[in-house]
């Protein structure tokens, strides 16, 4: 049985080839950049040559905890900086787009946060610039390559479970949305923010849905004026379903973040580590049932690595690898327009307690 998921294993390597590297400047010092980015891009072997932030000593405490030589003042010095290929943009998505289309007229291939941008037509301006100036550009949307997910997908891929019928994520949690004042005050937060990661994650499954139902709350009395909970149902062709249930308010414990996937052969779950013990979380863990294979009963994936630092490492390998052979990025810009259509057809469901037939960018 060992042998059988070594192909799976192989599917969920990230290492990044030397011929791929690039040197890459980031913009933003933010904590996502202190735990993911920098650990993640030191793990693979790639060149941090200067970061940029507007709070300089904030730049300076990061960039001197992770070996990085040069400390920009402004995005604009990190972009005139020669030595720096890839830019990495890390800033609230508010901002994004306005610098994401300076990064691109400057002449240098980018990596972006999720979200790319809070409505379908500023993340359009982002694609459509990078096709327009002939530079590559990917989102950040890394729990597609968490290794659990990765390896789920292959096993998916390679027959295991059958026809899939249904993907479901399953997360009660308790988040203290206060490490975030900026998200705090986001009129739209879970789906934006957080249940952004499951739907693309979806897409990767399963493609476009044909309509999507949604509903967003709030508890009452809550400091974050966006949604908290939200449930998303996504409709697809014939049998297939996939469900996205998230509660940020679940104060009661033990905190639940479930992944499952059921197929017409078998079945594959597992759990989000990180969201037990957010920031620092635990191991990851999956299990596949299968009558093709068969297991005699649920077999565990050995997962090895986690969502946090490692998964980040996925976008940019794919940047790297489509800016060193021509191709697309698996997150590139243009693929993410999906995901961003996907949370506002979301979104116009639960404003008007109908199903929605999601854009097609």
């Amino acid at each position: 049985m060992l042998d059988a998921l070594a192909p799976i294993a192989a599917a969920c390597d990230l290492s990044i080839p030397p011929e791929h590297r690039r040197r890459i400047g980031i913009i933003g010092a933010g904590a996502i950049v202190d735990v993911a980015h920098l650990p993640a891009y030191r793990r693979a072997g790639l060149e941090v040559v200067a970061i940029a932030d507007r709070d300089v000593a904030r730049a300076r405490e990061v960039a001197a905890r992770h070996g990085v030589g040069q400390v920009h003042a402004d995005a604009e010095a990190l972009l005139a900086d020669p030595a720096v290929q890839v830019v990495d943009l890390a800033v609230p998505a508010a901002f994004q787009p306005e610098i994401a289309l300076r990064v691109l007229a400057a002449g240098k291939d980018l990596i972006c946060q999720k979200p790319l941008a809070l409505d379908l037509a500023a993340a359009r301006g982002i694609a459509d610039a990078a096709d327009r100036l002939g530079r590559t550009v990917a989102v950040q949307q890394q729990l597609r390559f968490e290794e659990g997910v990765r390896a789920a997908r292959a096993m998916v891929a390679a027959g295991w479970i059958g026809e899939v019928t249904q993907v479901t994520f399953d997360v009660a949690i308790a988040t203290d949305f206060g490490a975030w004042p900026w998200l705090v005050d986001s009129p739209r937060l879970d789906l934006f923010f957080h249940s952004i990661h499951y739907l693309d994650t979806i897409r990767a499954f399963l493609g476009e849905p044909e309509r999507v139902f949604g509903t967003q709350a709030r508890r009452p009395g809550q400091v974050p004026r966006g949604e908290t909970r939200s449930i998303s149902t996504l409709v697809y062709p014939g049998e297939l379903r996939a469900l996205v249930n998230v509660n940020h308010e679940f104060h009661a414990g033990p905190n639940r973040a479930e992944l499952r996937i059921d197929g017409t052969e078998g079945a594959i779950r597992g759990t989000l580590g990180l969201l037990y013990d957010y920031p620092h979380g635990r191991p990851d863990t999956l299990e596949v049932w299968s009558r093709v294979l068969p297991t005699d009963g649920w077999l565990p994936y050995p997962v090895s690595t986690r969502w946090i630092p490692d998964a980040f490492l996925g976008p940019v390998r794919s940047l790297l690898a489509a800016i060193a052979t021509g191709g697309e990025p698996e997150t590139s810009a243009r693929d993410n327009l999906g995901t961003i259509a996907l949370v506002e057809a979301l979104y116009r469901s639960g404003e008007t307690g109908e199903a929605v037939i999601p854009e097609r960018p």
